[in-house]
């Protein structure tokens, strides 16, 4: 079931959460709803779900203007962060109620509907905790039932609003790969809110970026990483470092070392230059790539690599992060080295002016 949004507002009062949103959906795809807290991706998955009514704009499901139909018309199954179960009702009752409360017509019969809460049950791996109560299930647990009740009305659309956000981290890695993995198998379209970039990019197949009410971008997971179409994508997806430069004519300086450009830009004057982590390249002696000096101040084992902490020595405050990947030769809290990285971008405000290399001439 494609999903058609066209320029879709939404504002409580005078807050305008949402301006002209427009979004294509193929059918059997899996979107992210992807932003910080206040950007608008809950909200739009409530207008797709019909739990709330746009100011403005259209919303069309496989061609068909749904702009005006009531929630219980769309067949959109919604799944919640704190999965709404209820207490009082065993996990096949959960699971069962959406059948139960079907027009009469549409509604199975006591067998149909005891194989089909079983199915969906073993589809989640629980089966054999179909008698138990919502307060005996772990957090992981009741998140699967919330799910397979959910897809029992054969909803054409699934709406997660943040499905994993209250679960410790190893549960979360575990469901999202399972997730995946049911998508996978019946092809369903979803959406999903998160502001958990690794959850995004690990789960979707496209990831739409939101802030203060608007798109930045859209794109596969590796398209906004690699190619991010603003700075605040670029400062948003993943650790970052920052530090300031100036361009004066065909060169950037930094801590009084120039840098090289193969244009002139229109922009001169002072610069936000941007590199990842794994980006900066670190070296004992000072070289034509690793210019500039630094010290460590930490070091963080994360497992095949190392995790650095470096303090700028002279040419910039704040401190950087240096991905290390020889763990057999780390540096040591303490330790004087010298820096430089490819890749870099700069941006003036919110302008992107371009990628370089941070190494001196030779």
């Amino acid at each position: 079931m494609s999903i058609e949004i066209t320029k879709i507002s939404k504002s409580f009062g005078r807050s305008q959460i949402l301006n002209e949103i427009s979004l294509d959906i193929e059918s059997g795809e899996m979107i992210a709803l992807l932003g910080p807290s206040g950007s608008g991706k809950t909200t739009l998955l409530r207008i797709i779900a019909g739990l709330e009514q746009q100011n403005s704009g259209q919303l069309k499901f496989h061609g068909q203007d749904v702009s005006r139909v009531h929630a219980k018309d769309r067949r959109v199954g919604f799944v919640f962060q704190h999965y709404a179960l209820f207490r009082h009702m065993t996990v096949f009752d959960n699971v069962a109620f959406g059948l139960t409360v079907l027009p009469r017509r549409q509604r199975p019969g006591s067998e149909a509907l005891r194989s089909k809460v079983m199915a969906l049950l073993d589809m989640v791996q629980l089966s054999h905790l179909a008698d138990r109560y919502p307060s005996q299930l772990s957090g992981g647990q009741k998140q699967r039932v919330a799910l397979a009740r959910a897809l029992a009305v054969e909803p054409q659309i699934l709406l997660l609003d943040e499905p994993f956000g209250a679960l410790d981290a190893q549960v979360r890695m575990e469901l999202r790969r399972w997730l995946r993995q049911l998508h996978e198998e019946l092809k369903f379209t979803s959406v999903f809110v998160t502001h958990d970039q690794e959850e995004a990019m690990e789960v979707a197949d496209r990831v739409v970026l939101m802030n203060h009410g608007h798109i930045e971008q859209v794109g596969t997971p590796q398209q906004v990483w690699r190619e991010p179409g603003s700075r605040f994508v670029l400062e948003f997806m993943g650790e970052i470092n920052k530090f300031r430069g100036e361009i004066k004519g065909s060169q950037l300086w930094v801590g009084g070392r120039i840098f090289p450009l193969d244009i002139t830009p229109l922009h001169q004057g002072k610069v936000d230059v941007f590199f990842r982590p794994w980006d900066m390249t670190l070296s004992k002696q000072q070289t034509a790539s690793c210019p500039l000096p630094v010290q460590i101040m930490e070091v963080s084992p994360r497992g095949h690599f190392s995790l650095l902490s470096a303090q700028p020595i002279g040419w910039a405050d704040e401190l950087l992060s240096v991905v290390w990947e020889d763990n057999s030769s780390l540096p040591a809290r303490g330790d004087y080295y010298f820096i430089g990285g490819t890749g870099a971008r700069l941006y003036t405000g919110d302008l992107p002016l371009k990628a370089l290399r941070l190494a001196e001439s030779a």
